[in-house]
């Protein structure tokens, strides 16, 4: 079954019935810029929950004093863990326009790997060819809806550009989802596809320059 993240058996015998989403993450996304001030990259920050940290780090056999630091072999281990065998068709949960037109977003880097408070928090860069900040739009989200991802900043942006984050409405998105059909049924959600009703969104506005 398809997966944001392919894990082989880390998350086990997880229920499927009323299950979604099965992971939680929150995103921050820092953009890259050019000496014109054009953007060409977005390193990606997944920080995931507590539960979903402890499963990856069992299933890995790592951390086994359970102190939640990491030695730097385990980080080792552990760097782009979430980033191989990613499905066909699936595009990093993170979506990026310039103005309407999509933006081709280029394969995953690792850059990072820790442990937070328990979590961890891994990053990643993705290149894609320049385009202007202003009127970028974009939604960080798992098409299958399978992780909620909740965006926590964005920042790289030049002097001049602010940020707007609308917040997804889980109410509205859940009578949605609701009125679409069998929302109990796993393949339900591959196959509807609901995660974009559960998106936060952004939109970045540039001042002219002078």
């Amino acid at each position: 079954m398809t997966r944001w993240i392919v894990l082989g058996c880390a998350l086990l015998a997880a229920p499927v019935a009323q299950a979604h989403p099965h992971v939680f993450v929150e995103v921050g996304l820092r953009f890259v810029s050019q000496p014109d001030g054009r953007l060409s990259g977005v390193e990606v920050t997944w920080s995931y929950d507590d539960f979903f940290s402890l499963l990856v780090l069992e299933d890995r056999g790592l951390d086994p004093d359970g102190d939640m630091v990491l030695t730097e072999d385990e980080r080792a281990a552990l760097m782009g863990f979430d980033l191989t065998d990613w499905p066909d068709g699936f595009e990093g949960a993170l979506f990026l326009y310039d103005g309407a037109r999509k933006i081709a977003l280029g394969p995953p880097t690792p850059t990072h790997i820790g442990m937070e408070g328990g979590r961890i928090v891994s990053r990643h860069i993705r290149h894609f060819d320049p385009v202007s900040a202003d009127d970028l739009v974009g939604r960080p989200y798992d098409p299958s809806y399978y992780a909620a991802l909740t965006l926590k900043e964005v920042t790289g942006l030049s002097d001049g550009c602010a940020v707007t984050v609308e917040r997804a409405d889980s109410k509205a998105a859940d009578a949605i989802v609701a009125r679409m059909g069998n929302s109990a049924d796993e393949g339900f959600f591959e196959e509807v596809q609901v995660g974009i009703h559960y998106a936060d969104a952004f939109e970045v506005t540039c001042a002219p320059s002078s």
